[in-house]
């Protein structure tokens, strides 16, 4: 059999087990059942396209993990996980989008089988993969056992990054820079969307010979509304002609094994307004009073304050979180879902936690957004990206 592919040596995927482990014990679960593919994927080293049928893997408080998915999907398993072929376990096809059966009902033989049927059995309860149907085949199925709720349980395990896992967002720095270097080259006014989104895909995923690196696919499409759309924080593209005198935010991320490094930048074409210059003053600014404290030993909302403080100085109110941490992902979302850099958020920062620093405003018919991917470090952060932090002028 092809040896399996991964990113991470065993060592690393054993201390990660260890670690969640330790906090399925604080939790008082015996086993959990993980359906986020980015759990999945860094507990694992599984990596397909598959989330869109029923999939987990399964930790118990030894022994090695267990892989369950769609039969046709073993073969992705064997390829990319660290574990042996007999922890990989396959459901056969009529369980796939039945309204007779669901794949959780041959989980739950297979927890009789092995004696689990009676553990406290802890599922991801909140999450986009898991669901209510899921949850009812379990309980229906498996009387004895108990539950509870192991939402962010193995996420808050990944807030602080490995030296590998950041050379990983190193090199998707490298992409997202590509990126907005082809972003400025491309745009013009009559540009179709469409037309600039293929150039800022091409500029993500094709082979690049000064870094002797390939793109992967984002979890999140490229967002880049313009004039009063930017107003909205997560609208696409269309197939209409960019215009003069409107500002486009290109939200995008550089992508590397799995691995995110979001970055945001506002295009003005033509003269930009008095709005906008006052927008990057007041956000740069900002941003500044905010990496200051982005450190380890401070609190997420300290950040938040900084950021905050100077914003509520120019008359601006922003009524969202101002950032997230990043890490692997898988769609529909780049963030870790674990803590945010808002206030009220007493979570303590630690060294090598790595976050999205979404400055972003979004106002009544206009948005902008300059932002910055950020390495937590002892003394202060380090940004991942290096592309000028201003607004991009096109006359």
């Amino acid at each position: 059999m092809k040896t399996p592919t991964l990113f991470f040596s065993l060592p690393e995927y054993r201390e990660r087990i260890e670690k969640t482990r330790q906090a399925m014990v604080a939790s008082e679960l015996d086993l959990i059942i993980v359906s986020d593919p980015s759990n999945m994927n860094w507990l694992t080293g599984y990596n397909g396209w598959s989330f869109y049928v029923h999939q987990c893997v399964i930790l118990t408080l030894d022994g090695e993990p267990l892989w369950y998915g769609r039969g046709q999907d073993t073969n992705g398993a064997k390829r990319t996980c660290f574990m042996s072929e007999e922890h990989l376990i396959g459901y056969a096809d009529h369980f796939v989008q039945s309204s007779q059966r669901h794949p959780m009902d041959y989980l739950a033989e297979i927890f009789k089988q092995r004696a689990w049927d009676k553990l406290r059995i802890g599922v991801e309860m909140d999450n986009y993969w898991f669901s209510a149907a899921a949850l009812a085949s379990l309980q229906n199925h498996l009387p004895h056992s108990s539950w509870g709720d192991a939402t962010g349980l193995v996420n808050w395990q990944r807030a602080v990054k490995s030296t590998q896992e950041l050379e990983y967002m190193r090199v998707a720095a490298r992409r997202v820079e590509l990126m907005h270097k082809r972003i400025f080259e491309k745009v013009e006014p009559g540009i179709r969307k469409c037309d600039l989104v293929a150039e800022i895909y091409d500029a993500a995923l094709r082979f690049d010979e000064a870094s002797q690196t390939g793109g992967d696919y984002p979890a999140i499409v490229p967002l880049l509304p313009s004039g009063e759309d930017a107003s909205a924080p997560h609208l696409t593209w269309d197939d209409q002609p960019m215009q003069v005198g409107e500002g486009t935010f290109f939200e995008i991320a550089g992508v590397y094994r799995r691995y995110h490094c979001p970055l945001s930048r506002t295009v003005f074409l033509g003269k930009p307004s008095q709005t906008f210059i006052d927008a990057e003053k007041a956000v740069l600014e900002g941003m500044e009073a905010g990496l200051l404290v982005a450190k380890a030993g401070n609190l997420c909302e300290d950040i938040a304050l900084a950021f905050f403080k100077v914003l509520e100085k120019y008359g601006i109110v922003k009524d969202s979180r101002t950032g997230y941490p990043i890490g692997v992902s898988f769609p529909p979302d780049w963030g870790e879902r674990t803590m945010s850099l808002r206030p009220g958020d007493k979570t303590v920062l630690q060294k090598n936690m790595t976050f999205h620093f979404m400055t972003g405003l979004w106002m009544e018919d206009w948005g902008f957004e300059i932002t910055e991917s950020i390495i937590i470090g002892e003394n202060g952060p380090a940004c991942l990206a290096n592309v000028p932090r201003k607004l991009f002028v096109k006359q």
